[in-house]
């Protein structure tokens, strides 16, 4: 992820500080204090929500899913026309970012191409795509360009995409990006995120004009990513209109995810637990590292690769295991690739909420860089947004009570994130299956593994990290 930290100075001497003590209990912030909190009783009213959910799900009657996943009809309004304009300022706007990044002040905390790609899209945006709706449609920056040069020209595309690729492509594309959050020795360098961000839309555009819009539908990694993550949302199109419904009701309500989208979405949970992994005092010492010698991203690059590639294979061997043998339990012959087709959806609420409380300390003192750097992006004293003079505080991690309020909201987001994915495989469970018992019985072995990782995420909210 994008390494903001509070300065170097503060964390060794909070590091010194506790490191004697006998027992550490939490890491209540992002990789930069490790306060002590009762977390052994969040930890285990989390688990314990989670499988009462589990147990409750048992006993409901198999109508009281689909009432509880009826979208709402909220206008017929359509704001499709605009969509090649607002595509078209989206792609304005990221040409001035990567020309700031190129041209702008070296420091990562103060040129706007780092802070907008790892604050304002990467936590922000992603998180405003999973819950309200798919913004992505009208704010990716190839679709406007396309159709401009559609309009004008009319070309017809020179290729047809070979059927063979699938959703390979994007995959790699999404994995690519991983390993650049996670394994780069520098994602935050702006003159280097520059290049990367521009070579990557041009190769992208190149390609869409070649083969057309099935390209941005299959093979561009962020559109992949957007459109799973839009599922999960509240808001979303039905019928020619605008319906809202209770999180994850579009996972209901449209077709199936193809394979290729299905294993994406565990790799989004794959890549999100691990980015909180490679964090902590744990794979530090499971690499023969000291944390508090810590040599550097560039020190753990293959370290990170590998663990990235290991975490998401593993994950999705979990998956299809326990899918499969719910599956088996109740008679059901359905194929390992159709079983992830139809379950893996319901670990979206997962993703997410791993998303929201992994990034949560990171967005409260970078979301105030980003602010500062939009008010004036070339250091040139502007004040764009009428800031006047702001100073970026990390005061709110100084503190027991601020830090509870911050630990216990990244940790309620874990929990239902949980809860939320055990209800949607419930409730996908009935629809195929019929009756709650089968399908309580056919979700048994996936519940366990959401309560086992319930466990798993709290942990890593707690464990302390460099």
């Amino acid at each position: 992820m994008q390494p903001t930290r509070i300065s170097s100075t503060l964390q060794l001497c909070i590091l010194l500080a506790v490191f004697p003590a006998r027992r550490i209990d939490a890491h209540a912030s992002e990789q930069s204090l490790v306060l002590l909190l009762p977390t052994d009783i969040y930890t285990g009213a989390g688990v314990a929500a989670v499988a009462a959910t589990v147990v409750l799900l048992a006993f409901l009657p198999a109508g009281t899913m689909a009432h509880l996943y009826q979208p709402l009809a909220v206008t017929r309004m359509s704001l499709r026309l605009l969509k090649p304009y607002t595509s078209l300022a989206a792609f304005g706007l990221l040409a001035v970012l990567v020309w700031a990044g190129l041209h702008g002040p070296r420091d990562p905390l103060s040129n706007p191409l780092p802070l907008f790609v790892w604050t304002i899209f990467w936590i922000g945006f992603i998180t405003l795509q999973a819950t309200l709706g798919d913004l992505w449609a009208y704010l990716n920056p190839w679709t406007g360009p396309v159709w401009l040069i559609h309009r004008f020209l009319r070309p017809r595309p020179p290729a047809r995409l070979p059927p063979e690729l699938g959703y390979g492509l994007g995959i790699v594309a999404f994995l690519a990006f991983a390993w650049l959050l996670l394994a780069d020795p520098a994602p935050s360098d702006p003159d280097r995120l520059a290049r990367y961000v521009a070579t990557y839309w041009l190769f992208t555009f190149a390609l869409t004009l070649i083969y057309g819009p099935r390209w941005l539908r299959r093979c561009e990694g962020f559109g992949l990513m957007a459109r799973a993550y839009a599922r999960l949302a509240v808001f979303g199109r039905r019928r020619g209109g605008l319906h809202a419904g209770a999180p994850g009701w579009q996972i209901l309500h449209k077709r199936p995810f193809p394979l290729g989208p299905s294993l994406l979405i565990i790799l989004l949970l794959g890549t999100g637990s691990f980015d909180g992994l490679n964090e902590t005092f744990w794979w530090l010492g499971l690499i023969g590292l000291n944390p508090l010698e810590f040599p550097g991203r560039s020190a753990v690059v293959w370290h990170s690769a590998i663990g990235l590639l290991i975490s998401n294979a593993a994950l999705i061997g979990v998956m299809a295991v326990t899918v499969t043998l719910g599956l088996r339990l109740i008679g059901d012959r359905t194929g390992i690739a159709q079983g992830l087709r139809l379950f893996a959806p319901s670990i979206l609420p997962i993703a997410l909420g791993y998303h929201i409380a992994h990034y949560l300390p990171t967005f409260l003192v970078d979301g105030q860089y980003a602010l500062v750097a939009l008010s004036d992006p070339f250091l040139s004293g502007a004040d764009y947004l009428g800031l006047g003079a702001h100073y970026v505080t990390t005061g709110f991690f100084n503190t027991t009570g601020t830090v509870r309020i911050i630990f216990l909201t990244q940790a309620s987001a874990v929990v239902l994130g949980h809860v939320l994915a055990v209800m949607l495989a419930h409730a996908i469970a009935v629809r195929r299956f019929g009756s709650s018992r089968r399908a309580a019985l056919s979700q048994a072995p996936l519940a366990l593994f959401m309560i086992g990782y319930t466990l798993f995420g709290l942990w890593l909210l707690a464990a302390p990290r460099f």
